[in-house]
């Protein structure tokens, strides 16, 4: 109705009334990655709001790793960055270390940079594979990123013995040497993560699809990222040169000569290009480190049998692949940790979904949450 005098009387029709309509994307569902759900408020395609619902994966890791000496803590971190569980491992075990006061020989050193390297490879590809898939573009993707996964893969498992949860990192080294065709095998594992690299990079990049699905998708400022916590590449997409093992070095990254990529519209598609590039630059710290890694122990000759920090707190940071993996441990002296916290990089990416995807369509919510790359066990814990 009206009640302007000039236009003609108008009567109320139910039928044409518009209401926003709400739609649950999961818990079970194949875009969310896992056990994730999310609230779209929606006006026709357009999202208005959107409430993302976490815990579904929530498994008391923390607490558990508090009732376990600090060795046998080791294996909660791989099951909660599945995705890159030597980086995990190796953030907690450098916080154990600075707790105990412990110093790892320098061969052992190597091995771990090398094998976390070679994991965010293994993560990135797991990420290109499942992004052009999310998206549509082509299930190729998927074929190309896991026939580069599966190489490394095999090679986590001869180093390992476990294709997934390798528990191989110990405070103060590793827990056995490699084997003895490591060198030749981890150049073979380089070359083909580059000629993966390469055939994703065609197949996608100048995708006219793929880039209409992503380009000035989920854009998110440099302000913006910061105050959400963000880090890793959704911090980096955004044009912001920041990676803990340049800006803190810890280990021996201040050993080795790389490149930060970054973006310039923090979009989706900037967040793909640099995960792409990471990998390249990934290969080229392996094979540095390759070339440098010396003969000698892999543990440190006086090694208690069981670890008894003195009491103290440490917080320990590492740029893991979807950003600042973070271990906060208190010490009151026995061979277990009185506190474990973890900083799980994914949550506070999450956090910024709902600004990044209020204003876009419901299949644009999709590639957003994708291009985070969450892992909902890092998220939940």
């Amino acid at each position: 109705m009206t009640n302007d005098p000039d236009l003609p009387a108008m009567t109320y029709d139910p039928e044409l009334e518009t209401i926003d309509l709400n739609i649950n994307i999961g818990p079970q569902h194949p875009a969310t990655h896992g056990v994730f759900r999310m609230v779209l408020v929606v006006d026709g395609e357009r999202v208005e709001d959107l409430v993302p619902h976490i815990g579904y994966m929530h498994r008391g890791a923390e607490k558990l790793s508090e009732h376990m000496d600090y060795r046998q803590a080791i294996g909660y971190q791989d099951r909660t960055e599945y995705l890159a569980q030597f980086n995990a491992e190796l953030c907690y075990v450098q916080a154990v270390e600075k707790l105990a006061g412990l110093v790892p020989p320098e061969r052992a050193e190597y091995i771990r940079v090398i094998l976390a390297e070679l994991n965010r490879i293994s993560s990135h590809f797991m990420f290109l594979g499942a992004f052009g898939t999310d998206l549509g573009v082509f299930g190729t993707s998927f074929t190309y990123a896991f026939r580069e996964r599966e190489n490394l893969l095999d090679l986590f498992e001869e180093v390992s013995g476990d294709r997934l949860m390798y528990a191989y990192f110990r405070p103060g080294g590793v827990a056995w040497d490699v084997p003895h065709n490591f060198v030749e095998r981890v150049k073979w594992v380089c070359d083909q993560a580059l000629i993966g690299a390469k055939d994703l990079d065609t197949l996608l990049t100048d995708n006219e699809i793929f880039i209409a699905r992503t380009l000035n998708i989920g854009k998110l400022s440099i302000e913006d990222a910061i105050d959400f916590g963000a880090s890793g590449p959704v911090l980096r997409a955004c044009g912001l040169k920041f990676d803990l093992r340049r800006d803190e070095p810890y280990s021996i990254y201040d050993r080795f000569d790389f490149d930060i990529p970054v973006g310039s519209n923090g979009d989706s598609y900037d967040r793909y290009l640099v995960r792409l590039e990471e990998i390249r630059q990934s290969v080229r710290i392996v094979r540095q480190a390759i070339d440098q890694m010396p003969d000698g122990p892999i543990l440190p000759e006086k090694l208690p049998r069981a670890l008894r920090p003195a009491a103290g707190e440490v917080y320990m940071r590492c740029e893991n692949p979807r950003g600042e993996y973070g271990i906060y441990l208190i010490s009151r002296g026995s061979t277990q940790p009185y506190r474990l916290r973890i900083r799980s990089s994914s949550f506070c990416n999450l956090a910024a979904l709902k600004h990044m995807t209020v204003g876009h369509y419901v299949a644009d919510a999709v590639t957003i949450l994708g291009s985070i790359d969450i892992v909902l066990c890092e998220v939940d814990r």
